[in-house]
C-alpha cells in the first residue's frame, strides 16, 4: 500500500470522525435547549460560552439525578389546589399579603415535591431540569416578591407576580411522576 492512499484512508476516517462529532454535539444541544428551554441561553450567558454552560447543564441533570423528587398525591394535590384558590381570592382585599402567601405555597410545595434547600441560585438550578420553562415566570415572581416587601410594587406588577407563581404552582403541582433515586 502506498503512502498515498494510507494517508487518503486517514484523512477519510479524520473527516468522518470530526462529521460524527460534529453530529453528537448537535444533538446533545438539541437535547439540552429541548430540555431547558430558555435556561439553556441564560446558562451561555451566565458561562459565556456555549461549551461551559452545556458542561453546567449536564452537571445540574446529574445532580438532579440522584433526588428523590416525589409526586404530589392526588388528596395533597387537591389541598394545594385549594390553598391556592384561597390566595387568589386574597389577592383582591390584600394583594402584596397575597403575593407573599404564593410565594409561601410555591416554596412549600417545592419542598414537599423534595427539591433540596441548599440556597437559592441551587434551588433554581435544581427546579431547572425539570422546570425550566416555568423557571423565567417564578425569577420574574420573586423579583415582584422582594419589591413587594418595600411596598415598591403596583398592583398591576402584584397581579402580574401571582401569574408568575400560577405557572410555577401548576407546572409543580402537575408533574407527578417521580424523577430519580437517591444514590447510597
Amino acid at each position: 500500500m502506498s503512502i498515498g492512499i494510507v494517508l487518503v484512508v486517514v484523512a477519510a476516517v479524520v473527516v468522518v470522525g470530526f462529521a460524527a462529532g460534529v453530529a453528537v454535539d448537535r444533538r446533545r444541544r438539541s437535547r439540552l435547549r429541548d430540555r431547558f428551554g430558555p435556561e439553556y441561553d441564560r446558562a451561555v450567558e451566565a458561562t459565556g460560552s456555549r461549551q461551559a454552560a452545556e458542561r453546567e447543564l449536564d452537571a445540574r441533570e446529574r445532580r438532579f439525578a440522584d433526588l428523590e423528587i416525589k409526586p404530589v398525591p392526588g388528596e395533597v394535590r387537591e389541598q394545594y389546589a385549594r390553598r391556592w384558590v384561597r390566595v387568589q381570592e386574597e389577592f383582591v382585599d390584600r394583594p402584596e399579603a397575597a403575593v407573599h402567601d404564593a410565594d409561601e405555597l410555591v416554596a412549600a410545595l417545592i419542598r414537599d415535591r423534595g427539591y433540596p434547600d441548599e440556597g437559592y441560585e441551587q434551588r433554581l438550578r435544581d427546579l431547572s431540569v425539570r422546570h425550566g420553562r416555568a423557571l423565567e415566570c417564578y425569577r420574574a415572581a420573586l423579583d415582584v416578591h422582594a419589591m413587594s416587601t418595600h411596598n415598591a410594587a403596583t398592583t398591576e406588577q402584584l397581579r402580574g407576580a401571582m401569574m408568575h407563581y400560577r405557572t410555577l404552582f401548576d407546572d409543580l403541582l402537575a408533574d407527578g411522576e417521580p424523577t430519580g433515586t437517591r444514590r447510597s
